[in-house]
């Protein structure tokens, strides 16, 4: 039976999708399950580990069930996920020790304090390209261990494993046999060396994490292992975390191409290419996706907390929509926000500010201020954050970047797309796949599994793309931007 189909698993934040592709990048069947998250505390977020299992394989198995085709007709795997959320789990018996703690959550932010406090900020932006910040992994780690009773112990003796979501679904798939990660992941744990591309024992010891507990690393075009899908063996041969992963399926594959991802935060990345650069704007250095055989790449990114989860924000919990596409309808209604600006720091500031403090601000209101003005100044507001990262990558590549290229669910909203070309004074290219970081796992297993032959291949199979161009006035934008400055300041201020 003639192999030719390629299953990208696709975990993210709030959900688990699988979509099977054709060797054409064709999408032949979708399936989708929800992934409910959970807030012990203000600034909290976790997930049950074993629900996200349950609901990727769920998917999985709907969706090939949807395309009418044979799990043998399957030639590859590749897998992209949700990055820096934490789990783990014991290796004898495979039980999470805690829920996954989120890449949203906040409750290390003490531990940073203690580590900028004790000097080590210069030391984990030297190796790892990171802020000292609770977004990443390792801090996470660090707290289960020494939250969990017996964690540490166990821990210490051999009996716990770690892994970020791609890891905890191939060892959860494999039936245990595979615990590997790839650069791009193992590059958001702050535990990893960039330049050394691996483990960094100095950083272990300083957040006081065993280095048996970390999983084997791996490029992200690689084969990385067998998984069990309906009783077939599939193979894995593409693993990347969701933006590094989009960055490929946008193809960004030259030095300076640029993508943003709106999704429920915003992450922007610009490919480096074999150079790690250091920001001196407020972005991070992270390792790019490269295929086995190759030098090490890397980007440089600005991830914004909150993007789309704002428009999720107006639905589930002001009920000022019914569907997240009735923001577009409502933004459309009004000339202007009014003078209104949303600053939705609800877990704190990302790039370029990285400003754990800040909370949710609302400014400008007036007994004129209507709901559409809200809603208007919260779409306006994933623009906003989007254009403080594109000029930081801006001024740490010394250009002015010509072209964005965009993907995410949020992206489809005409209004926003075009508010982004006007406000960043910039052509946005929205292409006409929109399932970018899933056609980025399938690129990277189709590569490995030489369904393509090389990147020059995926490129002529790119689908058409819709372009947006800067129609607004320049002293109009910069009043508009102004205005976001001075909300920005008064939500650090609070």
């Amino acid at each position: 039976m003639k192999k030719k189909y390629i299953l990208a698993l696709d975990e993210g934040t709030t959900s688990a999708r699988s979509i099977l592709f054709d060797g054409g990048m064709n999408i032949i069947a979708v399936a989708q399950n929800e992934i409910p998250q959970i807030f012990p505390k203000p600034g909290w977020v976790e997930q049950d580990p074993l629900e996200i299992y349950a609901s990727q394989y769920a998917s999985m198995t709907e969706c090939v069930a949807r395309s009418g085709i044979s799990p043998e007709e399957i030639a590859a795997v590749g897998i992209t996920n949700q990055r820096e959320t934490t789990i783990v789990w014991e290796k004898a018996t495979g039980r999470p020790v805690y829920n996954a703690i989120v890449w949203q959550c906040r409750r290390t932010a003490g531990i940073c304090q203690e580590l900028s406090d004790a000097g080590f900020d210069d030391m984990i932006a030297r190796k790892t390209g990171l802020k000292t910040d609770a977004y990443f992994s390792g801090t996470k780690i660090k707290w289960i261990l020494d939250n969990v009773p017996g964690a540490r112990e166990k821990a210490e003796a051999g009996e716990l494993l770690f892994g970020t979501v791609d890891t905890w679904l191939m060892w959860k798939l494999s039936g245990g046999r595979i615990h590997l990660t790839d650069n791009t992941n193992a590059s958001r744990t702050m535990l990893y060396d960039l330049a050394g591309c691996g483990w960094d024992d100095e950083l272990l010891k300083m957040l006081s994490v065993p280095r048996s507990m970390l999983p084997g690393i791996r490029p992200s075009g690689s084969f990385f292992g067998e998984i069990s899908l309906m009783g077939t063996t599939l193979p894995v041969c593409g693993v990347a975390g969701d933006q590094q992963s989009a960055l490929f399926g946008q193809c960004c594959f030259d030095p300076g191409e640029m993508k943003n991802t709106y999704g429920t935060g915003c992450f922007l990345l610009v490919n480096t290419g074999d150079n790690i650069v250091r920001s001196h704007h407020g972005l991070i250095t992270t390792a790019a996706s490269t295929l086995s055989g190759e030098a090490p790449s890397y980007a440089l990114e600005g991830s914004v907390f909150v993007g789309g989860a704002v428009i999720k924000w107006l639905r589930d919990s002001m009920r000022l929509i019914d569907e997240a596409h009735d923001t577009e309808y409502f933004a459309r209604k009004v000339k202007d926000t009014g003078g209104v600006y949303m600053v939705p720091a609800f877990s704190g500031l990302g790039a370029p500010y990285w400003d754990m403090d800040a909370l949710g601000t609302i400014v400008g209101i007036t007994g004129g201020t209507r709901r559409s003005h809200i809603i208007r100044a919260a779409l306006e507001s994933i623009a906003y954050q989007t254009n403080d990262v594109i000029r930081s990558a801006a001024g740490d590549a010394g250009t002015r970047p010509t072209s964005l290229k965009v993907d995410g669910g949020a992206s489809a909203n005409d209004f926003l797309m075009q508010f982004q070309a006007d406000i960043s004074d910039i052509e946005v290219i929205r292409a006409e796949m929109k399932e970018a970081t899933a056609a980025g796992a399938a690129y990277l297993a189709g590569l490995t599994a030489k369904i393509f032959k090389d990147r020059a291949e995926i490129k002529s199979i790119v689908s058409a793309k819709r372009a947006f161009f800067p129609e607004m006035d320049e002293k109009e934008r910069a009043k508009k931007l102004d205005g976001w400055q001075r909300a920005v300041r008064a939500c650090r201020a609070y």
